[in-house]
């Protein structure tokens, strides 16, 4: 069967040329379903590979909005509907400068396997804009949010595609997006976006999730060698919301978490990251991480323009952007006592860091499975609003917990049963890939 997926894998890259990381997308996921083919016949007879490359809808379009000093902007706005096959399209908004179709094409592929391993009845989406949030005024945010929805709005709905927050966006900007849908179309659908605000229908847990979600796939693959993260060095990437939170869950759990980053450089604190000073210099002062070292003080130093994962430790997670975690860096990390990475970011680790992780036998949870807890309680948070109720936080937490457990479980067994034991990225790909192309079957050419 390779000789198929050789062929397509052609097709996509010609049809989708310049797109370097939808191509990385694909190729990963293409490399794990050689076996399934040659077990499974009739998803080639089908062409299912083929419709899960070529994207439902793609929509592009222009987003202008003034600046506090009058002057007219123009940013380019996404939204890709790449599979409605398991439920309406589910996947956040991006704003940031990288932002193209390609990447926004790449999340969303990613998307479609990460929303099938969560169990939850909902497809896979993304969108986004290169419009950058960081400088901007809350009113020119709110301008720029108010535009962009005014095209968004006639392409969404809680029954075909649902965004949330990602890079970019965050509270801030979801609330200003609700804000124009509701007054756009007179309905307070609470269901059409997640990530909301708790006082106007969203859901606990929601803000951690992602990080959490890292952290607890992380936990059940140390479980399976014997380990925890009491005492576990840790090392992550990012200062923002996923980064944030997988320190205070890994905090929670014991680990001792010595250092973070952001655009600029890294900070490391020997005496364990400070996660209340992060948040402050972050989150409320929006500046740069050299903040903290130098209120921090001590043991704590701030290391501009260079990589975190020069520190070095136990476990690693990588929590920031794609491609970030290459093979100098793994090699780096290995030397240092590596023994687990969980992928916070969507693919933060290029393809020969992968590759060197898993030789060394580290373990390697891949981030459409270890990063699934954001999307998965944003399902819980659409369950919340279609029965007008709101659950508790340590309720909210453990249902993202069991989720956790058994996409874990699922990717282990079914690498087990693929002739891969051990290997995540096996099976998460095959997991993820065998429930959207049986249901691919069950609806028909569609």
């Amino acid at each position: 069967m390779q000789a198929q997926l050789d062929q397509v894998l052609v097709q996509v890259l010609e049809r989708n040329p310049g797109e370097p990381e939808f191509h990385q997308a694909v190729r990963e996921v293409f490399a794990s379903l050689g076996p399934v083919l040659a077990r499974h016949p009739q998803y080639v007879d089908a062409a299912v590979l083929e419709r899960l490359c070529e994207p439902e809808r793609q929509i592009v379009f222009r987003v202008p909005w003034v600046d506090d000093a009058g002057r007219v902007r123009i940013n380019r706005g996404f939204r890709v509907q790449f599979s409605t096959t398991l439920g309406p399209s589910k996947g956040g908004l991006r704003f940031h400068p990288s932002v193209n179709l390609g990447i926004v094409k790449f999340l969303g592929f990613e998307q479609i396997f990460k929303n099938s391993l969560t169990g939850m009845p909902i497809g896979g989406g993304k969108g986004g804009s290169d419009f950058d949030p960081r400088g901007r005024s809350d009113a020119e945010v709110m301008r720029f949010c108010q535009s962009f929805m005014t095209e968004l709005a006639r392409h969404i709905g809680e029954y075909v595609d649902v965004p949330a927050g990602d890079i970019g966006v965050g509270g801030r900007e979801i609330g200003y997006l609700f804000g124009q849908y509701k007054r756009m179309t007179g309905r307070y659908e609470s269901g059409v976006l997640t990530g909301k605000g708790v006082s106007w229908g969203g859901s606990l847990v929601r803000t951690e999730a992602t990080g959490y979600g890292a952290v607890l796939f992380a936990e059940e693959m140390l479980r399976t060698a014997g380990q925890s993260f009491d005492g576990q060095r840790v090392v992550v990437s990012g200062s923002g919301n996923v980064a944030i939170y997988a320190i205070q869950k890994a905090q929670q759990l014991g680990a001792h978490v010595v250092a973070c980053s952001d655009s600029r450089g890294y900070v490391v604190d020997e005496k364990g990251i400070d996660l209340a000073l992060v948040q402050q210099v972050k989150e409320v002062e929006r500046g740069s991480l050299a903040a903290y070292a130098e209120r921090r003080g001590g043991a704590a130093r701030y290391v501009p323009g260079r990589r975190v994962w020069e520190v070095g430790g136990t476990v690693a997670l990588p929590c920031a952007t794609q491609n970030e975690l290459d093979e100098a860096d793994a090699r780096a990390l290995v030397a240092s006592g590596l023994v687990a990475v969980s992928e916070g970011a969507n693919m933060p680790t290029t393809p020969e860091a992968v590759q060197l992780f898993q030789d060394a036998g580290v373990l390697f949870g891949p981030g459409k499975a270890a990063n699934a807890g954001g999307v998965a309680t944003s399902a819980l948070e659409m369950q919340q609003n279609a029965s007008r109720d709101s659950w508790s936080f340590d309720y909210t937490e453990d249902r993202l917990a069991a989720i956790m457990r058994n996409i874990h479980d699922r990717c282990a067994s079914t690498a087990d049963e693929y002739g891969a034991p051990g290997n995540y990225v096996v099976g998460a790909n095959i997991a993820g890939f065998l429930k959207v192309a049986d249901a691919m079957l069950a609806l028909g050419v569609v």
